[in-house]
């Protein structure tokens, strides 16, 4: 066992779960936060979580489980959020523990609706957490690969090299690889937009293209991102690091992407109500992608990709016609 600060984990989803199997292959107990008293129960009595990667098995004399979030920051030296962007800001109101002192890390690929800001960005401006207290998982890395024990990486980045080396040594193993960065921003930002560009690319299968089309789309999805990025905050950075295009590539053509799931339901006729509907997890990269667009406004990076995503959901313009006339400006 690795001699370690306490951790909580604060949601319930796929990635709350992965990430609690992970943590707590290395530690005694952690503490893991979800708003579902069911769930809570099941895992008890049943070891497994009911509702998301179900094949995981827990020693469940190693979680304290929780509905009560003050609970799991009191517990808690670090808290990793696993839970959507849109219902963060929802759940922090809940807060009347102090978050002061506390080092919190993102695996949150989205951002903040109410603030349109990124996760890290969020922590700071609105709960004045130091930087060097605020990290980020990123990967590439499946959280459905995570619970069948399949090699897989993951990019841990924070300000304070110390703190990521921390988080990364509690979640590797012998199927998970870790390393760290310092480009908080960069690759926060690189987790939301390939959200974005994996709906582009379950589009474009829904409306028939193919293989060919699908590589020339992140081809031109990957070099979007980095004109975007170097908008938001210049240092340099290998774009084509594992980190960016690697979790980019994994995202668009993963048949657990439920980003790319979910574009492809709207390239095949569904409206994004009724595609949402069918799913039982939320598509990070919808809310990404208003986000993203507005964002751009400001900072004009060239972005068709970003801007031919918008049109089809949030202004209702024919997939087929958008993406006839996006091919025009792909090379």
């Amino acid at each position: 066992m690795i001699s370690s600060p306490k951790f909580a984990v604060i949601g319930g989803g796929s990635w709350a779960t992965a990430i609690a199997k992970m943590l707590c292959e290395n530690v005694d107990q952690i503490c893991w936060y979800m708003r579902n008293e069911d769930a809570i129960n099941h895992i008890k009595q049943y070891r497994h979580n009911p509702n998301y990667l179900s094949s995981v098995e827990f020693h469940t004399e190693k979680l304290f489980l929780t509905s009560d979030i003050n609970e799991a920051v009191r517990y808690a030296d670090y808290l990793i959020f696993a839970i959507p962007s849109a219902f963060l800001n929802g759940e922090l109101q809940k807060l009347t523990e102090s978050l002061e002192g506390k080092v919190i890390f993102s695996a949150i690929k989205g951002i903040v609706p109410e603030t349109s800001l990124i996760v890290g960005e969020h922590f700071n401006v609105k709960y004045d957490i130091p930087l060097e207290n605020i990290g980020v998982i990123t990967g590439p890395c499946h959280a459905e690969e995570v619970a069948l024990e399949r090699l897989s990486y993951l990019t841990i980045a924070c300000g304070d090299s110390k703190k990521a080396r921390i988080v990364a040594n509690h979640l590797s193993g012998n199927y998970i690889k870790a390393k760290i960065s310092d480009d908080i921003i960069g690759t926060e930002y690189a987790a939301m937009l390939k959200n974005i560009y994996a709906i582009a690319a379950g589009i474009a299968h829904g409306l028939g293209y193919g293989d060919n089309f699908q590589s020339v789309l992140m081809s031109n999805g990957i070099r979007e991102m980095k004109k975007f990025i170097k908008k938001v905050h210049r240092m340099k950075r290998n774009i084509n690091n594992s980190a960016y295009l690697g979790d980019l590539l994994v995202t668009g053509y993963s048949v657990f992407s439920r980003n790319r799931m979910f574009g492809n339901m709207i390239g095949k006729g569904y409206t994004v109500k009724s595609a949402m509907m069918e799913m039982s997890m939320v598509a990070e990269g919808y809310y990404a992608t208003k986000s993203a667009y507005e964002l751009n406004q400001g900072y004009g990076a060239k972005t068709p990709i970003i801007d031919a995503v918008y049109q089809i959901l949030y202004e209702g313009q024919e997939a087929k016609k958008v993406f006839k006339n996006l091919t025009d400006k792909l090379d």
